[in-house]
């Protein structure tokens, strides 16, 4: 299909550069829309706070990416991102088990958000009929019957303007105006699942030594009822070290050198106060809070005007601490690229939102099926999630031994398999052998000595 038309992304960060990667293979003309004043280099901006914080790339999203951007992770690599095997380069914790490691295909990059927007920005910019500008705030979208036909924006010295376009994409993020803007156009609101975590994460980077981490690229220790903190470290470029402390429910990790290493004392990975305590740092650390997991029901609605989407963030937001965001947005582009080449224009919106609702429900069961084990977060409690969640545990005792169940889990939270592999006959049987042979082992080993 010969590219024709234009298009209109709304947002400039990760989501919408994946967006317009996509479209430019559609129409001849591409146009991104950011509010914030655009980097020239690799480096944090005001408009994406989260940009000083921790972030992973998943296994599947740095293979979606890839996709989308040939060669791109061997890219980063050449700009001093390292490759990190996720299962055998990281000391990982989980309920306070240390699983085993072993050699894996699940491989990582190491690298900081303003690094990765800088490359795949620079990469869809490069893109014939594609224009990036920045410092423009849209108003709100302009239509015809039920069809959505360009943006109304505030451009650079305050003059409103309307940007036609045959598609308007909202990549706007969680703080997204789309269901008022629908609203505005005479259509409802979309129905919104929102699940209230109250997660404070402080994020500060260290330069990275030999002795660190065993020579490991990562070290993770996850939240766990009882104690609502979690630890990440992650190699990054430039020999860094990031170190991520989070707490949920009103925990909230100081960002002073000795109360930083005292919240990290107390998490079960002992390699990340290890990094607090000894590594030398690179910077100040930043804090910062996300208050509630949303995603926003836009499959179930009955109208909805042609030319216009909404992906990623804007979409649906996940508790950061799963580090599910940018795949989802990566696996949500490569959707749109599919529906593009097969869908009908006046089709698009709703297969689109019936695609993504698919691709967003195993995350999301994930990240909210784990958020419930806590009592104080506020959700429905199926049987189903109470016995995944005991399930699951039980897996990672076994894990401590058997590195086929933590190969198995690593690519569920990775987005390579679907939750429901965790339930196939060949890994229950080996869960229930392993934590009945772990606990007989730690009875073992309680037992008074014989005299």
């Amino acid at each position: 299909m010969s590219a024709t038309g234009s298009a209109v992304v709304i947002g400039g960060s990760i989501g919408g550069l994946l967006a317009a990667r996509v479209l430019a293979d559609r129409y001849d003309r591409v146009v991104v829309l950011d509010r914030d004043a655009l980097p020239a280099v690799a480096t944090a901006r005001r408009g994406v706070p989260q940009g000083r914080q921790l972030h992973v790339l998943l296994s599947r999203g740095k293979e979606a990416l890839d996709e989308l951007f040939p060669g791109l992770s061997a890219e980063l690599n050449g700009r001093g991102a390292p490759l990190v095997d996720l299962h055998d380069d990281v000391h990982w914790y989980n309920d306070g088990q240390r699983m085993r490691r072993a050699p894996s295909p699940l491989i990582a990059v190491g690298m900081s958000r303003p690094l990765l927007e800088d490359a795949v920005r620079a990469r869809v910019s490069a893109l014939p009929g594609v224009e990036v500008r920045s410092r423009v705030e849209v108003l709100g979208l302009t239509a015809d019957g039920g069809r959505v036909t360009g943006v109304r924006l505030l451009a650079p010295g305050g003059s409103e303007q309307a940007l036609a376009a045959d598609l308007v994409v909202d990549a706007s993020g969680r703080g997204s105006r789309s269901p008022i803007w629908l609203k505005q156009l005479g259509y409802p609101r979309p129905d919104e699942e929102q699940v209230r975590v109250g997660v404070t994460y402080v994020t500060r980077s260290y330069r990275r030594e030999p002795q660190h981490l065993e020579g490991l690229s990562g070290a993770l220790t996850n939240a766990v009822p009882g104690l609502p903190r979690a630890g990440i470290v992650a190699a990054q470029e430039d020999g860094r070290y990031a170190v991520a402390l989070s707490g949920m429910l009103g925990e909230e990790p100081p960002t002073d050198d000795a109360g930083m290493a005292a919240f990290a004392d107390s998490l079960a990975a002992p390699q990340v106060a290890e990094v607090v305590r000894t590594a030398r740092p690179e910077g100040p650390p930043a804090k910062m809070r996300f208050p509630v997991s949303t995603r926003r029901r836009y499959e179930r609605l009955r109208r909805f005007p042609d030319g216009y989407l909404v992906i990623a963030d804007a979409l649906c937001s996940f508790n950061p601490i799963y580090g599910q965001g940018m795949t989802v947005a990566a696996l949500e582009a490569l959707l749109l690229r599919r529906l593009h080449a097969s869908a009908e224009p006046d089709q698009l919106a709703r297969r689109f939102f019936a695609g993504a609702a698919k691709v967003i429900d195993g995350p999301w069961s994930i990240a909210v099926g784990t958020d419930l084990r806590f009592d104080e977060v506020v959700g429905r409690r199926t049987p189903k999630v109470r016995f995944v969640n005991a399930y699951v545990h039980r897996l990672h005792v076994a894990a401590v031994t058997d590195p086929v169940l933590g190969a198995a889990f690593l690519r569920v939270l990775n987005l390579v398999d679907p939750p429901t592999r965790l339930l196939k006959p060949g890994i229950v049987l080996r869960v229930l052998r392993g934590s009945l042979g772990q606990r007989a082992a730690r009875r073992r080993q309680a037992a008074p000595a014989a005299t």
